[in-house]
């Protein structure tokens, strides 16, 4: 009973002192290190001299051990060797120990040669060979002592802490491979085991890192059963597009869950953060080439300067708002009418970018006056003009909410943008604005003639369009709706089987956003290099693999029709329209129909009075006067296209 108690306080002092990340005392270090390097001179200088102890004199034993003992100890100490963590010993450790060991065994082997056979007269019978065997016990030990540590620390933490150990795999034999290991295992708040190391690359294979094997990946079947491997661990940088396929594809198959992490340059204060890692998602394979800009000309178009966002809450203003950020601007006005993610993203640029001054501004861009006193009270010299409605089918219900938002919204902020002479004006249009075929798309379309009209030589305001598709994991888009669909068990709804849409990810649309900025005259429409449209379905079945269910079986795909205003495919450019090359290879400048700005500016001011009556049908009725490519698809709105056309 007594026994059995002191076992249990055992056990619960130590489990308090490993959760509570306490640590072991840096001279309780000093201590085992000084025992380690005595007991391993004792024992090599016995072993060559055959243990016969009867032939060995106490004194020169004591002064050989004592003189070792001192000058390690105290390299050990200068070396600052004992000031570690031995929780988080790596390879860096590893090496200074070796050095360290090195230093103070010549150390020893000089200060005996020069100055010991007059103090005591010896004839150094053996210690070359005393030193040199001391050398591989004494690093063996010391490296041994901290590798130990190491892992009994882990051992113990995951298992008090009561967490099941996941055996994983890191693919890739190079520099950021082995920080992602060296960060796995120091990281409290994960409990994965490493295995080892994975790679294609022949140049690494059945090498050592990290005390780690590195494997070949045809050896991955082998290794999920025989190691029961669970996940594989990819930083973004360790894969090109094809290796990217054929790594995931294989380990999906064998059940072994794909988990990404950032290359180390974007760790959090250096340190890999558990919410930095994340299970392979649609947006990983879908992603392109790294966009390359002009990193420089961005710098000069926005250092320094006081910039507005207007939607900074929303998926692609708070992406614009991340990297604007970036070039130092002297003031960053934020602008939304949603609380809740202003303040969310508040909180972000708190964390992120302590130092940068950002003012919060809670209006709504139809709001004339509340938008005035901005402008009048800041002196703006950039606009990204984000806030807009986009949602087709709810804008085809409402449409005097599209119009009011997306074309009396834009017309308010580019009209103050021209009174307080602001430099640029960028807006964020979509391709849904061309040939529009729902009311959404044409709100657009007469926002981007508008603007575009508004742009004159004699004004101070450059304006500049940028339209591109559906970014990757926006607020309501298809993708958080696919996600959490499949985790609820399905069924997964799709439109329509041929159904294909244009895809980027946000921060590769706003990359294009910031550069199409810096090129811009004035009165472009720049449009965007989307890649090849996906087709929807193939998307939704790549998903359901991804969260290890089979398609058909376990999850169903669903097929509900076309939405009302929804297009099988949709158009960067129209049929009609011309494009002109830039310098940037995924930018091209649309040439569109101009309208002069009277012209615009009076079918505009029509359309908002139209507005107020909030008649529905009249309000397409006159869309569809200013833009005669506006033909509703799947739309209540299909007979007013049947009589204009009559």
């Amino acid at each position: 009973m007594i026994q059995n108690e002191f076992v249990f306080n055992i056990k619960e002092k130590m489990k308090q002192f490993l959760l509570e990340g306490k640590t072991v005392s840096r001279w309780t270090i000093l201590i085992l290190d000084l025992l380690i390097v005595s007991w391993s001179f004792s024992f090599s200088f016995l072993l060559v001299k055959g243990f016969e102890f009867t032939l060995i004199s106490p004194l020169r034993f004591a002064i050989y051990t004592a003189s070792f003992s001192i000058i390690a100890i105290a390299t050990l100490y200068v070396g600052r060797m004992h000031t570690g963590l031995l929780r988080y010993s790596n390879s860096v450790d590893l090496f200074r120990i070796f050095s360290a060991s090195i230093t103070f065994n010549i150390i020893f082997l000089s200060f005996m040669l020069l100055f010991a056979q007059t103090v005591i007269g010896d004839e150094h019978e053996n210690l070359f060979l005393i030193v040199l065997i001391n050398f591989f016990i004494c690093t063996s030990l010391l490296v041994m002592l901290r590798v130990i540590g190491r892992n009994v620390y882990q051992f113990l933490t995951r298992r008090f802490a009561g967490k099941e150990f996941v055996n994983v795999l890191i693919y890739g034999s190079d520099k950021n491979a082995i920080l992602v290991k060296q960060a796995l295992e120091s990281n409290q708040e994960v409990n994965y085991v490493v295995v080892g190391f994975i790679d294609i690359n022949r140049n690494r294979l059945y090498s050592y890192m990290e005390q780690k094997k590195v494997y070949h990946f045809k050896e991955l079947p082998e290794l999920k059963k025989y190691k029961k491997i669970q996940e594989l661990i990819i930083v973004h940088e360790n894969l090109d597009e094809r290796s990217k396929k054929v790594v995931i594809e294989r380990s999906l198959r064998l059940g072994i869950k794909v988990i990404t992490v950032p290359p180390s340059s974007k760790w959090l204060s250096g340190t890999l953060k558990r919410k930095q890692m994340h299970e392979l998602r649609i947006e990983d394979l879908l992603q392109r080439k790294p966009i390359k800009i002009d990193q420089s000309r961005v710098k000069t178009d926005l250092h320094g300067k006081r910039v507005l966002i207007t939607g900074a809450a929303g998926s692609i203003g708070s992406e614009i708002v991340r990297q604007v950020l970036q070039y130092e601007p002297t003031l960053l006005i934020l602008c939304d009418n949603a609380e809740s993610p202003l303040h969310a993203i508040q909180l972000e640029i708190e964390e992120t970018f302590p130092d940068a001054s950002v003012m919060m501004i809670i209006a709504d861009v139809r709001d004339a006056n509340r938008m005035e006193f901005v402008f009048k009270t800041y002196d703006i010299q950039v606009i990204y003009h984000a806030a807009a409605y986009k949602h087709v089918p709810l804008m085809e219900h409402n449409p005097f909410e599209a119009v009011d938002v997306n074309v009396g919204g834009t017309k308010h902020i580019a009209d103050l943008a021209v009174k307080y002479e602001v430099e640029k004006f960028v807006m964020i249009s979509t391709d849904k604005a061309v040939n529009p075929t729902n009311v959404m798309g044409a709100s657009k379309r007469l926002a981007e003639i508008y603007i575009q009209a508004l742009n004159s030589p004699i004004l101070k305001t450059r304006f500049i369009t940028t339209r591109f598709g559906n970014v990757l994991g926006s607020n309501g888009s298809v993708i958080p709706r696919f996600r959490a669909q499949i985790e609820k068990g399905g069924p997964v709804t799709v439109t329509h089987p041929e159904i294909t849409r244009y895809f980027m990810t946000i921060s590769e649309a706003v990359q294009l956003v910031l550069e199409a900025g810096t090129m811009g005259h004035g009165g472009e429409i720049f449009v965007f290099d989307m890649g090849k449209p996906v087709k929807i379905v193939d998307m939704a079945k790549k998903m359901i693999q991804l969260a290890g269910f089979n398609e058909g079986v376990d999850i169903k795909i669903v097929y509900t029709g076309l939405r009302p205003g929804e297009k099988l495919y949709e158009e960067l450019l129209a049929s009609s329209e011309l494009t002109l090359p830039t310098h940037h290879k995924k930018i091209n400048i649309a040439k569109v129909r101009n309208h002069s700005y009277e012209e615009a500016n009076t079918a505009i001011i029509e359309l908002l009075e139209i507005n107020e009556m909030q008649d529905n049908e009249l309000v397409v009725r006159k869309m569809k006067e200013v833009i005669p490519e506006f033909l509703s698809n799947n739309s209540i709105y299909e007979s007013l296209d049947t009589n204009y056309l009559s």
